[in-house]
């Protein structure tokens, strides 16, 4: 166990960026150019959201974010 967190601390972003392109590839084989992109900025957006709601800003100061006040 304590190898293979020794490996991931070493080697995890490389990890993760190879599945990532595999991933992406894979889309791109399947579905499209134009429909992988789409996928990946759903996925970004989706994920900003859930960390600033993770982070306890909650949903008002998201909503400020997004809608300033004029």
């Amino acid at each position: 166990m304590e190898g293979l967190q020794e490996f991931l601390a070493r080697h995890g972003g490389k990890l993760v960026g190879s599945v990532l392109g595999l991933f992406f590839g894979w889309l791109v084989l399947t579905r499209g150019f134009l429909a992988a992109v789409f996928l990946f900025i759903c996925l970004a957006a989706g994920y900003w959201l859930g960390k600033r709601l993770d982070e306890q800003e909650g949903l008002n100061a998201l909503w400020r974010l997004l809608f300033p006040p004029r």
